[in-house]
């Protein structure tokens, strides 16, 4: 019998001395419970929580959860659950042992992160990897995006949140704006110094933020390898939930909160390394904002593929609203420009590009996978990505070289299943996964009677 992906993981958590050392960390600091965490296609954390004398048990065997888990447990309009119905397996969740970590708001819980697999008793697939597991996926793209180009991903993102409670209202004058204001930055110590002490001792190396407009922080943590800022950005989103319910206000991810107030994206800033210590998108000795050829091949391989991306970076119906403020800083069109802040695509320094379509309700795993994905058929195919758009993109001729911009989830939809480099870079299942549930949302949102239309129509006739 050949072994299974299960098999190997829970061969890897056996025998590894984290595991002994996990244990001996949990006994020392008194851990009582640990979460084993997976995430949605959604980026919803889900998981079980386990009594922590039973964790050493449970990192080698992993837990069971109803695959319709990893779409939120969601049923379409007739009633049916996404990702396999009420007669869907269960998958199995291992951890990765090198995420342990304890929660420093309650030092008797601790967590750590899963990839999924089969459950190891079907015929079929047995032990396989979860296809539909996000957090598994980016981590086997990004370690063959490096075995077949020598080049890992490198990213930091900028997680922009609203914050809603009492005295959190910011004061300037008509015309203006409260960013960057230090007195508003003031009014939100309590927020700043808790999400910077709970993100600092859970890993997430925190180094600068500002306030951006009402309501809206943003807290920046240090860039590292794709697959662990995706899990940082998740841990970040868990601080700011928890740091909320301790101060008795509202955090959100909402991408677009109101009409009017600045969206909440998540900007994606990332380069390409080579051995360790070499990034590919700048020649050594130039210090003008220039690309490599092969950065202009990367970055025409994510302008090629962002209409496609659009169901990953803007996953919601509400965050197409972000898009269609202009002025706001949201590209409305595909194309790139140097420190040019209105484009999709921003190189913002030497070396680094900045991907402005994600927004704040984005999955991590999902839109770092877009970017191996995008980033190497322009490599591959050598894809031109033009030259960088002068002035305000929102004035600028389209670029006919790359598809439109989707702004309605509809749309989005529809992009995603004509990209056939992104649905074959997730695969079947997970692309059709995405299909499925977005198009449900979508039906949902058409379907919904507004305030909006009320306002517009209740009294308009005759």
């Amino acid at each position: 019998m050949s072994t299974t992906a299960l098999d190997t993981h829970r061969q890897v958590n056996a025998t590894s001395p984290l595991l002994a050392e996990t244990v001996a960390t949990i006994a020392e600091r008194g851990v009582e419970f640990v979460y084993f965490q997976a995430v949605t296609i959604t980026g919803r954390v889900v998981g079980k929580v386990v009594p922590a004398k039973h964790f050493e048990r449970l990192a080698v065997k992993g837990v069971q959860q109803h695959q319709t888990a990893i779409a939120n447990l969601q049923a379409t309009r007739e009633g049916v659950l996404l990702a396999g119905g009420v007669n869907a397996p269960e998958y199995t969740a291992v951890p990765d042992l090198d995420t342990f970590a304890i929660l420093p708001w309650d030092t008797s819980f601790a967590r750590v992160f899963c990839r999924l697999y089969e459950p190891d008793h079907l015929l079929a697939n047995g032990g396989a990897a979860f296809a539909a597991d996000t957090r598994g996926l980016l981590q086997r793209m990004h370690s063959a995006f490096t075995d077949r180009t020598g080049l890992e991903l490198r990213t930091g993102c900028e997680p922009e949140m609203t914050w809603k409670g009492d005295g959190l209202e910011a004061s300037f004058r008509p015309a203006s704006s409260p960013a960057y204001h230090i007195e508003h930055l003031e009014r939100n110590r309590p927020i700043v110094k808790k999400v910077v002490e709970y993100g600092q001792a859970l890993g997430l190396d925190m180094i600068e933020g500002d306030y951006e407009d009402e309501f809206q922080i943003e807290l920046n943590f240090m860039y590292d390898r794709a697959d662990l800022t995706a899990d940082r950005l998740t841990t970040y989103r868990q601080i700011c939930k928890q740091v909320a319910r301790e101060l008795g206000i509202e955090a959100s991810f909402m991408p677009k909160p109101a009409t009017g107030m600045m969206g909440n994206g998540c900007h994606h800033n990332f380069s390409l390394w080579r051995d360790g210590d070499v990034n590919v998108l700048a020649e050594p000795g130039r210090t003008e904002l220039h690309l490599t050829e092969l950065g202009r091949h990367a970055l025409g391989g994510l302008l090629t593929h962002s209409a496609g991306a659009m169901l990953i970076n803007g996953s919601t119906v509400n965050s197409y609203k972000r898009y269609w403020d202009a002025g706001q800083f949201a590209p409305s069109r595909i194309n790139w420009g140097l420190d040019n802040k209105t484009c999709t695509v921003r190189l913002s320094a030497v070396g680094r590009l900045e991907y402005k379509l994600p927004d704040a309700a984005v999955n991590p795993y999902l839109s770092h996978a877009v970017i191996l994905a995008a980033c190497e058929d322009g490599i591959k195919n050598e894809i031109d990505p033009g030259a960088p758009t002068q002035g305000s993109s929102y004035d600028a001729p389209v670029d006919d070289r790359f598809p439109d911009l989707p702004l309605t989830l509809g749309a989005a939809i529809a992009a995603f299943r004509a990209d056939e480099v992104l649905t074959q870079a997730f695969g079947p299942e997970l692309s059709n996964l995405l299909v499925d549930y977005h198009t449900d949302e979508w039906a949902r949102f058409c379907g919904y009677v507004t305030d909006w239309e009320r306002d517009m129509y209740w009294d308009d006739l005759p």
